[in-house]
């Protein structure tokens, strides 16, 4: 299996430097950046992301718009929301708008892993799933947008 491509987006930059580090010692590749601007050009680049791991107080613009952002460029990239700054009412929120998963700072560093490697599963499995209704031979493009609108929707 590939490693993971994580993008760890968070303005303590030594915050997700150390994430980083620790990461990278599981076998992630990990790119970071250090606002949602950043995050946002760095996705229209890179087209091989699995999950973003993204804090949601950040300056300019916060992490709830760059999600936004996030499932506008690569609605298959899961997106962790992480905060020190937690409530229900953004965790709702963060979930209503794409983000796969809420966790708090500090977290368990296995917790974490746990979680992003069953976002990037989900991505995988996701991208299987459009890649089998593409290669169906007998369905029209109407049938096959169907498919892969239940299949973003799940």
């Amino acid at each position: 299996m590939m490693p993971i491509h994580l993008l760890l987006v968070d303005d303590e930059q030594g915050f997700i430097e150390a994430l980083a580090k620790r990461l990278g010692h599981r076998d992630f590749r990990t790119a970071l950046c250090f606002s949602g601007e950043a995050a946002l050009a760095y996705l229209q680049e890179n087209h091989d992301v699995d999950v973003v791991l993204m804090d949601i107080q950040m300056p300019g613009m916060n992490g709830l718009e760059t999600l936004q952002g996030i499932v506008a460029l690569q609605p298959l990239v899961e997106t962790i929301m992480l905060t020190a700054h937690g409530t229900v009412a953004t965790a709702v929120s963060a979930m209503r708008q794409g983000a796969r998963d809420y966790l708090v700072k500090p977290c368990d560093l296995e917790e974490l892993t746990t979680k992003v490697r069953a976002a990037a599963q989900r991505k995988q499995e996701r991208e299987r799933k459009i890649a089998d209704v593409h290669a169906r031979p007998y369905i029209t493009e109407r049938e096959k947008r169907a498919l892969i609108a239940a299949i973003m929707a799940s």
